[in-house]
């Protein structure tokens, strides 16, 4: 594992037993396992999430991801018959939505929902994604307006590792307690281990602030190009709140919770500070974060963009090391799955 290259895809590589893929959390959600690395003295701890505040620096400030997961699967039928999934990815203008779909498709290809849902083609792209309008009873619908109808007939979009189909517990499970603004279709997975309790606990103790990032599918997408630069990263839509503002124009020592939050905090100080837009951040080894002090996160796949994430904090070496620590202390990975804290 000596001298991996950071720039080379294979070198975020590692193998994962499939009895460590979470495939549901963990009852209650604070009671996940945490590993805490500390980089000053190259200390590993064992503990639980609900140890999160005795590890938190005292003058840090806290910075969560707002977002809300909607229900963005949708299965449907074509006017031939043949059945569709669909996931949709994100609005790009009031009406014209991204979406990935499974089945053959074309322009003009119309789906059919429940509830008078329909929705027509508009653009085919070369990454595997489609540009539609959604209609109801014939009639353009505005993202908005879509939401509520989703809400009824979709389901939650659960990572595709998960390998089963969604339950009426993953609506809860599948969502922070402080999830406050629509627009997500994967959950920003550290969140995922708050209580309302211990969130109220360090809300009261810790200096905080929301962003908001709208996690897109793109999350997921694999890198599979040799080299980590030639990958393209997806944007995602993103809003800097007044107080979160305060704490980054501030010297205040920033933990963020999540890659997605660490995402955003990043591409609003490396991009001109623009308080909402689209952010495409690739941060890794040799663009490591420059705001960002600390990071609570969860344990990814393997050749992923938010890997590479970690290992701008830590450095490749690290980063596998830590994973092998996790995995030989049988933590559990991906959404679902346990958290790490790095000081």
């Amino acid at each position: 594992m000596n001298n991996l290259d950071p720039f080379l895809t294979s070198s975020y590589d590692f193998i994962l037993p499939d009895e460590l893929i979470a495939t549901h959390p963990v009852e209650p959600r604070d009671h996940a396992k945490m590993l805490v690395y500390e980089r000053a003295t190259d200390k590993i701890t064992h503990a639980h999430f609900y140890d999160l505040e005795k590890f938190i620096p005292k003058d840090c400030a806290l910075i969560f991801n707002d977002t809300k997961v909607i229900k963005a699967r949708l299965y449907g039928k074509k006017e031939s018959g043949g059945k569709i999934e669909l996931l949709i990815n994100r609005p790009l203008d009031a009406s014209l939505i991204n979406v990935y779909i499974r089945g053959k498709v074309k322009v003009d290809t119309q789906i059919d929902f429940d509830d008078e849902l329909s929705a027509k083609v508009f653009a085919l792209h070369e990454d595997g994604s489609r540009d539609i309008f959604f209609f109801q009873n014939e009639k353009k619908l505005r993202f908005e307006e879509l939401l509520p109808i989703i809400e009824k007939i979709g389901h939650i979009p659960l990572p595709p590792y998960l390998a089963r189909e969604d339950d009426d517990a993953d609506a809860q499970d599948y969502q922070s307690v402080f999830a406050s603004y629509e627009g997500a279709v994967a959950a920003p997975t550290a969140s995922l281990h708050f209580t309302n309790e211990q969130h109220e606990r360090i809300c009261k103790e810790f200096k905080h602030a929301y962003i908001t990032l709208h996690v897109g599918a793109g999350t997921f997408k694999p890198v599979d190009t040799e080299a980590i630069l030639n990958h393209p990263m997806h944007s995602e839509y993103y809003n800097i709140s007044k107080e979160a503002q305060q704490i980054l124009d501030s010297d205040r020592a920033i933990l963020c919770v999540g890659t997605t939050s660490t995402r955003t905090v990043e591409y609003f100080v490396q991009h001109g500070k623009h308080l909402s837009g689209e952010a495409n951040l690739f941060l890794h080894p040799n663009n490591p974060p420059k705001r960002v002090n600390h990071l609570l996160t969860n344990f990814h796949l393997p050749k992923s963009t938010l890997l590479m994430l970690v290992a701008s904090f830590v450095g490749v070496e690290k980063a596998l090391s830590l994973y092998s620590e996790a995995i030989e202390n049988k933590y559990r990975f991906y959404s679902y799955g346990d958290a790490m804290l790095i000081l």
